[in-house]
Formats: structure tokens, sequence, C-alpha cells
């Protein structure tokens, strides 16, 4: 499965989406942790009703609002981090 099988509103919040060897979901790394409705959507399209391996970079959670208006901010400065890590 693919990033692109998400509709835009979770794309955009997931940061990384692991797999295993069989091409099914193990892991789905989001910035903010997801709300309940948000971890429905995404079992109901990845059609497996006991996924429950979601996590997210940080613990601090975010209204859609609060998102929407710093997600190109925090996107930026955590990849610009994590180039600078290759530089140490």
């Amino acid at each position: 499965m693919t990033l692109e099988k998400f509709p835009a509103h979770l794309e955009d919040k997931i940061f990384e989406i692991r797999y295993e060897s069989d091409d099914s979901v193990s892991k789905i790394i989001s910035y903010f942790p997801f709300t309940d409705f948000e971890k429905q959507e995404l079992v109901s399209i990845i059609n497996d009703s006991g996924f429950d391996k979601f996590h997210s970079i940080f613990t601090d959670s975010v209204t859609d609002e609060e998102w929407t208006r710093t997600k190109d901010q925090i996107k930026k400065k955590f990849k610009d981090e994590l180039f600078d890590i290759d530089k140490i």
C-alpha cells in the first residue's frame, strides 16, 4: 500500500509507513497523535480491523487548525534537524 492510497488530510499527517515482508502495514508514524476517528479511518483503509501500531514523533495533541497553520514549519524544522544529524 502506498501513501497515495490515503486521503490528503491523513497523508499530510503521516511521517512514515513501515511494511512487513508481505507488504502489509506494520507501523504508521505520524507527526502528532491521530485522533480516534483518524485511526478508525486508517484501519478501514488498510483493511485490518486489528491494526493498532500507531506511533507519533511528538506527543502533543494539536487541532486540525493548528496543524494546518504550522505543518510546513514543523515539517521543515524536522527535516532540517534530521539532515543536521548526518553532519555530526
